[in-house]
């Protein structure tokens, strides 16, 4: 069982940056593959960026050059820098694991993107 907390959600203007972080309980190091999703209001959930436990890394097209995803495996920690943020990245934003047997999700953080 992998229980994920993710912060660092909120509300910032256009152009400007985010961190999310998603705390794991426990390591990263066996998961299969790791990442963020999100969800816009009226959408369905939605691929933002992953990474495998080799470090390949697949991302949306819409997100490519403004955000960065990356992991400590010593903190249990993920993240994803967002870097010139538009208001069509406004969503809740899910940190997900999966570990060879399973998906497993957070509760999602807030991302507001105003114009």
């Amino acid at each position: 069982q992998v229980q994920l907390v993710e912060s660092g959600g909120g509300l910032v203007q256009t152009g400007e940056s985010l961190r999310l972080s998603c705390t794991a309980s426990r390591s990263f190091f066996r998961a299969n593959r790791m990442g963020w999703y999100r969800q816009a209001p009226g959408k369905e959930r939605a691929l933002v960026a992953t990474m495998t436990s080799g470090g390949v890394i697949n991302s949306a097209d819409s997100v490519k050059g403004r955000f960065t995803i990356s992991r400590d495996n010593a903190q249990n920690r993920l993240y994803l820098q967002m870097n010139s943020l538009k208001p069509e990245d406004t969503a809740v934003y899910y940190c997900y694991v999966n570990d060879y047997t399973r998906d497993y999700w957070g509760q999602g953080t807030q991302v507001t993107v105003s114009s």
